[in-house]
């Protein structure tokens, strides 16, 4: 693309496939703690709120310990699986201690990055927590790829909000106008990025979107 020098990826949905990687970690937790439950059914209920508390929390209205407790507590609420809140409590820091150990990535991932990081610099930009994030990178094999990393922790403020794209620009010694974000939220990634003059790329499909999307990460070998 003209004028870009500077490719800023989301991590989770978009280069990390963290739905693959939640199952997983669960089916690992559920059998360590001895929970049974149906990992299918409990995944089917889990992905959409975990959706719903990854918004609240975007918007500020929700803290990360809240997430992570609220999100299981209304899982097996739903299910109607009895349990303690202890339990609860213990089941959400054996999920942030396992998931990074799963680390499958999208298809083409590889190969698209060692293609892109010939012709930019490519740095992540993410609302995930800063430790957890890291991990992900570094087991995944994803890190040496990108020049910046950097988290809402670091910046203080979560996607959407433009500052965190401010904040990226700047670690990353680079303008807007020679930068573009890709990633699977609309709202997050597109529309953040935009507020702050960047152009965007979105990872997935929605017809009312007229912008640039891909489905599949090899297709930004056509774009750049």
């Amino acid at each position: 693309m003209k004028g870009i020098t500077d490719i800023f990826f989301d991590l989770d949905h978009t280069l990390w496939d963290f739905d693959k990687n939640s199952e997983l970690t669960f089916e690992t937790i559920f059998d360590k703690h001895k929970i049974e439950l149906p990992l299918k059914e409990f995944i089917e209920v889990y992905l959409p709120i975990n959706r719903k508390y990854w918004k609240l929390f975007r918007e500020g209205k929700i803290e990360q310990q809240n997430l992570r407790f609220q999100r299981l507590s209304e899982v097996f609420e739903v299910l109607k699986f009895q349990t303690s809140d202890q339990m609860i409590n213990d089941l959400s820091q054996a999920y942030i201690d396992y998931l990074p150990n799963h680390n499958h990535l999208f298809p083409d991932a590889f190969e698209v990055l060692n293609y892109l990081q010939n012709r930019y610099k490519l740095h992540i930009i993410t609302n995930g927590f800063y430790d957890v994030q890291h991990k992900k990178l570094g087991n995944s094999k994803l890190s040496p790829y990108f020049k910046t990393v950097t988290t809402s922790e670091d910046a203080g403020v979560k996607k959407p909000n433009k500052i965190i794209f401010e904040y990226a620009l700047d670690l990353a010694k680079t303008h807007n106008a020679n930068s573009i974000m890709i990633g699977d939220n609309l709202e997050a990634d597109v529309e953040g990025a935009k507020a702050s003059g960047m152009e965007a790329i979105f990872f997935g499909k929605d017809s009312s979107y007229k912008g640039l999307q891909v489905q599949n990460l090899n297709e930004l070998k056509k774009i750049f």
